[in-house]
């Protein structure tokens, strides 16, 4: 499972735990139980409301036989991706030099700017005005949107 560690990075480990069970045919209650824990609380690990700790990976792993810190790593992760958003959170373009309509199909107050900026230059260079673009190409870096519209290309090409 250590390859998988790479295009699971950011998710909560109980999504992942979650999906191992549903994987094996387990039932969340009675594989609670059988490991000694509350179903509550694996409930609500799976449901991404509660922190997955060590002892509990450490169970878990042993029990289906997972390599053992795989689901410590992931929380590592998953609290990085959530910091990461807490600090970039009021982080974006000058939203009045945007229009609206760019972005139609959602509130523009509730776009992750870091998290979606391939879509946002993505939109942007095929939508937008001069002045949006310059301000696309100022909040992320001239060179990162080359990079973004350049792997655009080389996708298309690819086809």
């Amino acid at each position: 499972m250590q390859e998988d560690i790479s295009i699971l990075k950011g998710l909560h480990p109980g999504i992942v735990l979650e999906r191992e069970l549903k994987k094996r045919g387990l039932a969340k209650g009675p594989f609670a139980l059988s490991i000694n824990e509350f179903p509550q609380t694996l409930g609500a690990i799976t449901k991404g409301k509660r922190n997955m700790n060590t002892a509990l990976a450490l169970k878990i792993e042993h029990a289906l036989d997972i390599e053992e810190g795989f689901f410590m790593i992931l929380q590592i992760f998953y609290e990085i991706k959530e910091e990461k958003r807490k600090q970039y959170i009021n982080q974006h373009p000058d939203l009045s030099k945007l229009r609206a309509i760019l972005f139609w199909d959602t509130q523009m107050d509730k776009i992750d700017w870091q998290q979606q900026k391939r879509a946002v230059i993505q939109r942007v260079f095929e939508r937008g005005n001069e002045q949006e673009k310059e301000e696309v190409n100022r909040f992320y870096g001239k060179a990162e949107v080359d990079q973004v519209l350049k792997n655009k290309t080389q996708k298309k090409d690819a086809r």
